[in-house]
């Protein structure tokens, strides 16, 4: 018992570590802005490549989104809610825009790009949420 405890001790802290470094955008994050979350979940015969993902699908899409995109987070699944549990979602990315209207035209104007880009990195199919940011640091 005392050594499954240990164990999830140890990896909570190294996920919440790993979420504190990775992203300096993070400081951009403010109440109201609008999130964009584009999840991809996890399962048998699902594939994900996060180096294509994180070094060339995220920078296209800041690029295409330019001065609009305040802020991007990316989130690679490590597990569930115990250590030895597959993580629900092989990826999390998240965009952040100042506006509905922002976010609106950002992604109206580029979505099909983006779209044609996901078979080079995954075979999974996303879901999307968007949401407005309640609190921020």
């Amino acid at each position: 018992m005392k050594t499954r405890i240990s164990i999830l001790l140890i990896a909570l802290s190294t996920i919440f570590s790993c979420q504190q470094n990775q992203s300096s955008d993070s400081a951009k994050i403010k109440k109201d802005m609008i999130k964009v979350a584009i999840f991809y979940p996890n399962g048998e015969g699902k594939t994900f490549d996060m180096d294509y993902y994180s070094n060339k699908h995220m920078p296209m899409a800041s690029n295409l989104f330019g001065d609009s995109l305040k802020a991007m987070v990316i989130d690679q699944g490590m597990t569930g809610r115990t250590p030895d549990s597959p993580a629900k979602y092989a990826a999390i990315g998240y965009f952040y825009f100042e506006t509905i209207a922002s976010f609106k035209t950002s992604m109206g104007e580029n979505s099909e790009k983006l779209r044609k880009d996901v078979p080079n990195f995954t075979n999974i199919i996303p879901e999307i949420q968007v949401s407005k940011v309640q609190t921020a640091e």
